[in-house]
């Protein structure tokens, strides 16, 4: 069995220029192995722009981390792929391409990088393609149950290079991303004035059913889940597997206790004591494991629902 190793991805809220500073301060304490920092989510969020961004990693690589910088999963204008451009050239730092047109840059620049989740490779002859290109490691789409997964690695094992995988482990899942702006929308605002008013929301905004159903979460342009993903119940299964790594996705607070808690557990399988880690406290919504179950996402861990379509 593989010993896991944790990765922090992206912030995927809209936090201030001192949050974030703040923030991975403190990360590059951490026991991970990969920081990835970036706007992932919204051009207009430019707290820190690229040469920040890229500073701040440069900064953290000297911490021993892996330092990657994360591209917007939307691209829609000149300016987004000027920006795009200079994560791509920065001659350091790995990228994670969050679109295709990133992975194409990152080839023609000969440079290796992650493909990000949002390229949504669900077979094995994706994989290939994505690794032909320049990927070293990927991550499964946030849907993939684990009978998929496993039946992805396994043929593609049997006829690619070795490939490097990541999974989604912790946190609101990044669903899906809209040309429009929820939370403008539900301030009765337009996308091109905002107000920047996803700074007031740095867990994103909750939003329930009409029968008051916790249901979505929204930030900016993205549509995330209520519920909190949590793989830590199947952490041997996942290692038997063959994946490499787990990713936590930041969140407003206890970030730090969330990732001491899995690695108190990867510490733990290879242990003859049994430990019994807790972290629904640190989560502000239900802890859901369906999708990697097969199940329906919103299904909490362990509980059976009507499987997804």
């Amino acid at each position: 069995m593989n010993t896991l190793q944790l990765t922090l991805g992206p912030v995927l809220f809209y936090w201030s220029r001192d949050d974030i500073l703040r923030f991975y301060s403190e990360a590059a304490d951490w026991p991970l192995e990969t920081i990835y920092l970036g706007e992932a989510v919204c051009s207009r969020r430019q707290q820190l722009r690229g040469q920040d961004w890229i500073a701040l990693g440069k900064e953290l690589a000297e911490s021993g981390r892996r330092v990657v910088l994360s591209s917007l999963a939307l691209i829609e204008s000149e300016s987004d792929l000027r920006r795009l451009r200079k994560l791509v050239e920065n001659g350091e730092l790995q990228l994670e391409a969050n679109d295709l047109g990133a992975a194409r840059l990152a080839q023609q620049q000969g440079r290796p990088f992650v493909a990000g989740h949002h390229l949504n490779i669900y077979n094995a002859d994706t994989l290939a393609l994505l690794q032909s290109l320049g990927a070293r490691r990927w991550i499964p789409p946030v849907e993939m149950d684990r009978d998929t997964l496993a039946a992805v690695l396994q043929q593609f094992s049997r006829t690619g290079q070795p490939i490097e995988t990541e999974l989604f482990a912790w946190g609101r899942l990044p669903l899906a991303l809209s040309a429009r702006c929820f939370t403008a929308r539900h301030y009765n605002l337009s996308k091109d004035d905002c107000q920047f008013r996803c700074l007031e929301h740095p867990d994103g905004l909750r939003l329930n059913t009409r029968e008051q159903q916790a249901f979505l979460t929204i930030n900016g342009i993205q549509t995330m889940s209520d519920g909190c993903h949590s793989l830590l119940p199947h952490l041997a299964a996942i290692a038997a597997m063959g994946v490499q790594a787990l990713r936590i996705s930041p969140q407003w607070q206890h970030t730090a206790q969330v990732i001491a808690g899995y690695q108190q557990a990867i510490q733990a399988l290879h242990s003859p004591l049994h430990t019994d880690i807790d972290l629904a406290p640190y989560a502000d919504s239900r802890l859901v494991d369906g999708y990697w179950r097969g199940e329906a996402g919103i299904a909490a861990l362990g509980e059976t629902h009507h499987a997804h379509s």
